[in-house]
């Protein structure tokens, strides 16, 4: 999906069986990824994986990681925020810079680039792991795994990209500072949620780095998990909170999305129109001549069809196409392309809605080298794919040319899927400090998934050394933070940028 092109598609619709091979396809799948010629797989042992976590220490002292100034030569971060606008919807970039001016705490949010820019500056370990990109709190949350039981983990992989394992966490533990600020907690109080975030992170990286690896890859953290844990460990008001927000979890699915998003027309639902948050797809096509919108979609879904396993491109042919519309998601997100698709099975009480997400190349990727995958949309669902136990069934990717014949990537998901994210505008210090320690374990059983758990963990150590370090690195980045989100508020009073509030 784009601002859309009419290209050639195929002849069956979706839902009749037809398996989208008659015909071209109206977008592309990508080009094969970049493949190294195979090699033989080095296997080693346990005591040597450990030796390469404490070598890791030499290049990377662990008491190194607190200290934080920016470098003499730093980019300015707002020129970094307008290079990523140079490919986004012109007209929705200053939603995004009004979304980021909210607080400090919002502007952390979409302000990934800059971070990742600083981190390059840093003494790396070397031990990789297939990053999320973009580890902050609010990125991590709970949907609905295969067997329909809720399940916590990192959310959001826009960003992901192989890379050294301690970016994520750093930039989860400042994500955790910021937010302590923002709610108002004083020193004592974020300098120990900060803690706990690697704290958990490293004694939960020792756990994995202990199992076998087939108890490694089945590993997940149930919701239901959780509750016992906030039974045990949250007051009254905090367990009643959580209770509220699992049941509107639980509740956050296409049914609901038909109810809240759509309205009938002619006896069919359709997307209402609201924008510039939700524009129906005729809306944006408006004054394209010619242009079959309806049929332009099919041919999109008949090709992301191709990239699903084939129990899960039969279970997307018995749904038809009813109607699309771009939607403006996230906070960092804004402005990338975004589309919703409503589709509908055996009758109007049988929905299904998936999200087109354009897929541009990671903030990672000028630091840490390009993916080995052509495809962007192909890079988040294989990232995505890797460091959860559970993942969204219909996960999946294309490619579009826009109205200029520009190329470009999406990936696929369900609109709404039991999604629920944590209310960190309503948490006390002691509700963020047992959020803080399920974000720590969640990163770490990410990164257990993806790299070598027992090199982490052997470079971590027992002790609280790098605990300490992230703390006082986290307090130092807040503080950059909040002069980068003053030069985003310097940059629209003096008219650099514009900025639009509200929405």
């Amino acid at each position: 999906m784009t601002d859309v092109k009419q290209a050639p598609v195929g002849n069956g619709a979706v839902g009749t069986g037809d398996n989208g091979h008659n015909g071209e396809p109206a977008v592309s799948l990508g080009a094969r990824p970049r493949r190294p010629k195979p090699t033989a797989v080095v296997h080693l042992t346990v005591a040597e994986r450990a030796a390469k976590g404490k070598a890791a220490r030499v290049a990377a002292p662990r008491d190194a990681h607190g200290d934080w100034q920016p470098a003499a030569d730093r980019r300015d971060p707002v020129d970094l925020l307008e290079e990523q606008a140079a490919s986004r919807v012109r007209e929705l970039v200053p939603i995004r810079y009004g979304r980021m001016l909210v607080s400090p705490f919002t502007f952390f949010r979409g302000a990934a680039y800059p971070m990742a820019a600083d981190l390059a500056d840093a003494p790396r370990t070397g031990l990789d792991v297939q990053l999320c990109g973009d580890a902050h709190l609010s990125n991590f949350g709970a949907f609905g795994a295969p067997d329909r039981r809720l399940v916590f983990s990192i959310n959001d992989f826009d960003e992901t990209l192989p890379g050294p394992f301690e970016w994520d966490v750093k930039r989860l533990v400042a994500s955790f500072a910021v937010a302590g600020r923002d709610r108002g907690f004083d020193a004592k109080q974020r300098r120990s949620i900060n803690r706990t975030v690697s704290r958990a992170y490293r004694e939960a990286i020792r756990e994995f780095a202990g199992m076998s690896n087939l108890d490694l890859w089945y590993s997940r953290i149930d919701v239901d998990e959780i509750a016992e844990l906030a039974a045990s460990q949250a007051s009254g008001k905090q367990r009643k909170t959580f209770e509220r927000n699992v049941a509107k979890a639980r509740s956050k699915d296409s049914m609901k999305a038909l109810s809240k998003l759509t309205q009938v027309v002619d006896g069919e639902p359709r997307i209402a129109s609201d924008p510039p948050l939700i524009v129906p797809i005729e809306e944006v096509a408006a004054g394209a001549e010619g242009f079959d919108h309806a049929e332009f979609v099919r041919g999109v879904i008949r090709s992301y069809r191709r990239t699903l396993t084939p129990d899960r491109r039969e279970l997307l042919e018995r749904f038809r196409y009813v109607h699309a519309a771009r939607k403006v998601v996230g906070v960092g997100s804004v402005g990338a392309r975004a589309w919703i698709v409503l589709m509908l099975g055996r009758d109007e009480h049988d929905p299904l809605f998936l999200q087109v997400k354009e897929a541009q190349a990671s903030v990672l990727e000028p630091f840490v080298g390009k993916s080995k995958f052509n495809h962007h949309g192909q890079r988040v669902v294989e990232g995505q794919r890797l460091t959860q136990a559970a993942g969204d069934i219909m996960l999946g990717w294309i490619r579009v040319a826009d109205l200029e014949g520009v190329n470009r990537d999406f990936y696929i998901r369900q609109l709404w899927d039991g999604k629920g994210s944590a209310l960190v505008e309503l948490m006390d210090p002691s509700a963020m400090s047992l959020y803080a320690g399920l974000c720590g374990h969640a990163l770490a059983k990410a990164h257990a998934r993806s790299g070598d758990a027992i090199a982490i963990s052997s470079y971590l150590g027992g002790g609280d050394s790098f605990d300490r370090a992230l703390a006082t690195f986290a307090e130092a980045y807040a503080d950059q933070n909040e002069r980068d989100y003053k030069a985003l508020q310097d940059a629209v009073a003096s008219g650099r940028v514009t900025a639009e509030s509200g929405l």
